[in-house]
């Protein structure tokens, strides 16, 4: 949510600033679009690699989700076996009556 939030304000401050510069910019027309394109291109960089980097977040995120499941699902094996192995120990110990 904290990362939507930050690109949302990123994107508000490109236009905002975008709006502005062409306001009150002394550059020529050809000048400021040059400007606005390099900025726009910046931004588009700048999402491109958030997105790249979200997307190893996230990788890394269900690699050691899948890894903490396989060691529950090992000590519950393990938890099972020994259950069935003490059941089985009792079966065979006589009882004193």
């Amino acid at each position: 949510m904290e990362d939507d939030n930050k690109l949302s304000y990123f994107c508000l401050g490109l236009g905002l600033g975008v709006a502005v510069g062409v306001l009150f910019a002394p550059k020529s027309g050809a000048e400021t679009r040059e400007l606005i394109m390099s900025k726009a291109n910046e931004g588009s960089d700048y999402v491109k690699r958030r997105g790249v980097e979200l997307k190893e977040t996230a990788a890394d995120t269900v690699e050691r989700s899948k890894e903490t499941l396989r060691r529950h699902k090992d000590n519950l094996a393990s938890a099972v076996e020994a259950g069935k192995q003490a059941y089985r120990e009792s079966l065979n110990t006589p009882t004193a009556d």
